[in-house]
């Protein structure tokens, strides 16, 4: 439900078949809301189309019923609009951007300015039309990231030659010679406070050539700070990571001053005859080839690189006036796949911007002309509040249908305990203890 079409592979089992209430079961042409989710998708909508048989509503999910006057593809789309959007993270509650939730009754707070049937058709026809374009824009602008991420690692490929063909000249020496490489500092409850603090680096912190500085953390360095202190041009490697991003390196730039690491990165330090900006290169190469890929140990599905392994991955070496050559070389081929990159950037940008204008307009009715022959607005509301009426009508009935049948069984119960009691047992044999299966409430409207 979270990128706005209906996935009913996205689905988990449920293993007790006790548990199935037909009541909970999704049907085609039902309008799903997202109860639960972070805060740019909590209210997320979608119209299921298709389903397969038994797939059940989840207790994150809710079940919008409209009425007949309410054109369906029309509503969804009321929901994705921006103004809608807003007010519903605005009465969405939690603390946590990552999990907001939104409850039944803030949603039926949202006032709805109902066009006649009518005119609710040709703006949903209309959305379609415009947003299924914009739609393949989108996919455009998709396809040229892939093949800009295709061509960014060829030219890192390229950079450098496989081992078996590295030129004349050029030193064949391990990671363990060409510098240093040293582990950072592990982290413990007794630092978090403390009368040195000190910024430091992590994982989530270190990308391929970008080190992101915006949520840094701090421990106590009262001791050993000098160990762990970064120098411009030290090289950072991801420790820890999902398989394929392991090794991820980035060079500090000595920005904030007086940063440390922790023991989820490593540090490269060039020695002589070594530049930070080819050890950089160098390590970005082995990134984009799956070099370090062999050398990781799979533990809880985090892979490791430690510092041994690390050393002795090969290193080439040509000479410092190569080393700049290239260098210099592969940063100019980098930043056109940059410039293309912004590019891209911008015109899925200017797609949301676009999309959101698009929904703003259709709900301001300014997408679409009206039609005086279109149903009377009066009308359209008399028929909805009969609907309603009726539903109203038809809930109270079921419930009190569910009351009475409850009292009866109450009842049932009642006569039963007043029964003389059985005659126990000729052996005192202990009764099995029972369970009972309990089912999460699920709201559905």
């Amino acid at each position: 439900m979270t990128w706005g079409e209906f996935q009913a592979s996205e689905n988990k089992a449920l293993l007790d078949e006790s548990l199935v209430n037909p009541d909970y079961e999704i049907q085609a042409g039902d309008i799903l809301v997202s109860r639960a989710n972070t805060v740019d998708h909590v209210g997320a909508p979608v119209l299921v189309e298709e389903v397969r048989p038994r797939l059940l509503l989840s207790d994150k999910s809710l079940r919008f019923t409209p009425g007949s006057a309410v054109d369906r593809k029309w509503f969804v789309y009321w929901l994705r609009s921006p103004a809608v959007r807003r007010a519903i993270a605005s009465k969405a509650s939690g603390t946590s951007d990552s999990m907001r939730n939104v409850s039944q009754a803030n949603l039926r707070a949202i006032s709805i300015p109902i066009p006649p049937a009518a005119e609710q058709r040709r703006i949903a026809a209309a959305l379609d039309d415009r947003l299924t374009q914009l739609g393949e824009m989108t996919q455009l602008i998709a396809r040229a990231r892939a093949h800009s991420a295709s061509l960014r690692k060829q030219v890192l490929l390229d950079a450098i030659p496989e081992v078996a063909n590295w030129p004349v000249g050029w030193k064949a020496l391990t990671v363990e010679q060409a510098g240093t490489v040293d582990l950072g500092r592990a982290r413990h409850p007794d630092w978090h406070t403390g009368p040195k603090m000190r910024p430091y680096l992590r994982v989530a912190n270190v990308f391929e050539d970008y080190i992101d500085t915006t949520s840094l953390m701090e421990m106590d360095f009262s001791e050993g700070f000098g160990k762990y202190r970064l120098l411009p041009g030290d090289i950072l490697l991801n420790e820890g990571q999902s398989p394929h991003l392991v090794g991820r390196p980035a060079m500090y730039r000595g920005i904030p001053d007086g940063v440390g690491f922790t023991n989820s990165l490593l540090r490269f330090r060039a020695g002589e005859g070594v530049l930070p900006g080819w050890a950089l290169l160098v390590f970005r190469r082995h990134l984009q080839a799956g070099r370090f890929m062999r050398e990781v140990r799979i533990t809880t599905n985090i892979a490791h690189l430690s510092a041994s392994r690390l050393r002795a991955v090969e290193f080439p070496v040509p000479t410092l006036d190569e080393q700049q050559r290239l260098i210099a070389t592969i940063k100019g081929r980098l930043a056109r796949v940059n410039a293309l990159e912004r590019l891209l950037d911008e015109a899925e940008a200017h797609a949301t911007a676009l999309r959101g204008t698009l929904l703003a307009e259709a709900f301001a009715g300014r997408l679409v002309p009206q039609d005086p022959h279109d149903e009377p607005t009066e009308d359209l509301l008399k028929r909805i509040r009969a609907e309603r009426e009726a539903a109203e009508t038809e809930r109270k009935a079921a419930r009190r249908a569910t009351t009475q049948a409850r009292r009866k069984k109450q009842q049932g119960a009642a006569k039963l305990s007043t029964a003389a009691p059985p005659s126990a047992p000729a052996a005192h044999t202990p009764l099995p203890e029972g369970e009972q299966t309990t089912l999460p409430l699920e709201f559905t409207e």
